[in-house]
């Protein structure tokens, strides 16, 4: 398998899935703004969501995707069929049970999440309505997530990297369509979650089906849970909980902090987390996703040297993508908050306290992304345990950075924190890594850094200069032009840092890779 043209399918992908976000929350945002309605809105949604990444897209797929992996490649078809079987049967009771008791206790779960929403009854109304409508999107996303790790050790990425843009074409439609026909328009944002995460299961079927591995759901989850495959997995599951989600974990008490400062505060990172999750899912998650199954394939084979090489691989190719991106997302935050977002409801006040959060998350942007492809280095391996311990201690320091930070810079002392806290994250992982001896540094990296840091310099004070040409907030009367000016601002910066390293010698070629 090409590592280097499979990353570029699923990016392309994943820009797809970004790109239609993005319309999706312009649509948001011109629709709504930022304001109790928003607010509302992305606290409802945020609580299903965490759960979908803690259950499903994060610790899951971490412990799923090793043990299948193994199964496939130790033990055939037929094991790793009856393995899935059981896996999902046990999953999808699990998850009805717990969607039932989610729509029951909406309002107890609402006021963990938002205490701040106790003193607002409009909000919390509106809260606990959409987070009712919204929770059988666990269910469904925790089995998308089951047949994206099925895909992926099939080495079929294309189709889990496109799911996600239904998602966002629900939302749009009901943004465009439904809305205007309710007599509370942001009902239309909650019901268009459900919809999309229906939309996703389904399209993942005719692929599952083709490679024979379309998991049967039993009526007895009490034999499935007999498994020994399955216990595995629960066993992995459980710590790995912790291991991957820090970052989710931070979010929702940031979530709960935001809720008691101004109206909009919730919106402004929710709008900031957007826009940051565009290079974190191109990159970070993107080659997460294709190293995993690989490193564990290297892992079954007692291949260290390619499994090291792998790491080695995954973390150049960051660097030297990740780190651009950081850097435009601080210095150009105004410039792509007002190209994007600027209209209808979202005024000039929010573009200045959404760009703050943006800032503030571009700095701990690297470690956001890092995490996430060093964390499948102890995963694949099947090592839950240290990025259990790292993980918790992470929590804990992001909690006392807000404590510090929110009461001079407000919201965007809880962006600050989670990037900061990812880096830290991403710091102790790496050592991790060294000191088990699983990552041994190629030649190189000295003259590596060297040229990727000379790069950088020039990129920001290129984008610094050009930020300043224009008066963002005023082309809000020519909205085009201001898109216009924006791509070229991005353009420059591209070309000043690919051309730049191109002088120094860099070639793209060298980063292809194989892997079998």
């Amino acid at each position: 398998m090409n590592l280097h043209k499979t990353l570029a399918t699923v990016s392309g992908m994943t820009m797809l899935s970004r790109i239609t976000g993005l319309i999706r929350e312009f649509l948001v945002a011109r629709t709504f703004g930022a304001s109790v309605y928003t607010d509302a809105f992305f606290v409802a949604f945020r609580i299903p969501n965490l759960l979908r990444r803690l259950f499903a897209e994060g610790a899951f797929s971490q412990a799923f995707v090793p043990i299948i992996a193994e199964y496939k490649n130790q033990q055939g078809n037929r094991a790793t069929r009856t393995l899935a079987d059981h896996v999902a049967t046990v999953m999808f009771w699990t998850l009805l049970a717990t969607t039932i008791l989610g729509i029951i206790g909406a309002p107890m779960v609402v006021l963990l999440m938002a205490s701040g929403f106790g003193s607002d009854p409009v909000a919390l109304s509106l809260s606990i309505t959409m987070t009712q409508i919204m929770f059988p999107y666990i269910l469904f996303m925790s089995l998308v997530a089951l047949a994206g790790g099925i895909l992926n050790t099939w080495q079929e990425f294309r189709v889990p990297a496109f799911t996600p843009v239904l998602l966002n074409l629900s939302f749009i439609a009901g943004a465009i369509f439904l809305a205007p026909q309710l007599s509370q328009p942001v009902y239309a944002l909650a019901i268009a979650v459900v919809v999309g995460g229906v939309l996703q299961l389904w399209f993942q079927v005719p692929a599952l089906r083709k490679i024979g591995m379309l998991p049967r759901i039993g009526m007895n989850p009490v034999t499935a849970l007999r498994d020994p495959g399955v216990r595995r997995v629960l066993r992995q599951m459980l710590p790995a909980t912790f291991a991957v989600s820090a970052a989710q974990i931070s979010l929702i008490i940031n979530t709960n902090i935001a809720s008691h400062l101004p109206n909009g505060s919730v919106s402004w990172l929710s709008y900031a987390d957007r826009l940051m999750e565009l290079p974190t899912a191109l990159l970070g998650v993107a080659l997460g996703t294709i190293l995993l199954p690989s490193l564990s394939k290297a892992h079954a084979c007692g291949d260290n040297a390619e499994y090291s090489s792998l790491l080695d691989w995954g973390l150049r190719l960051t660097i030297l993508l990740a780190t651009p991106a950081a850097i435009a997302l601080m210095v150009l935050s105004e410039p792509i908050t007002t190209t994007l977002f600027h209209y209808g409801k979202f005024d000039a006040t929010s573009v200045t306290m959404t760009s703050r959060a943006l800032v503030a998350y571009g700095v701990g942007l690297m470690g956001l992304i890092l995490v996430k492809i060093l964390a499948p280095g102890f995963y694949a391996k099947q090592d839950i345990r240290t990025p259990v311990k790292i993980g918790i201690g992470v929590l804990v320091v992001t909690q006392l950075m807000n404590i510090v930070f929110v009461p001079w810079i407000a919201h965007a002392g809880l962006a600050l924190s989670i990037g900061l806290g990812a880096t830290l994250n991403a710091l102790f992982l790496y050592i991790g890594l060294r000191r088990k001896g699983i990552y041994v540094p190629r030649s190189g990296w000295t003259m590596f850094s060297i040229r990727v840091i000379g790069a950088l310099f020039l990129l920001a004070g290129t984008g610094l200069w050009m930020a300043t040409r224009f008066d963002w907030i005023a082309l809000q009367a020519t909205p085009m032009m201001r898109v216009g000016a924006l791509m070229l601002v991005m353009f420059v910066c591209a070309a000043s840092y690919f051309g730049a390293l191109a002088l120094m010698g860099f070639r793209f070629a060298d980063f292809k890779r194989e892997s079998s």
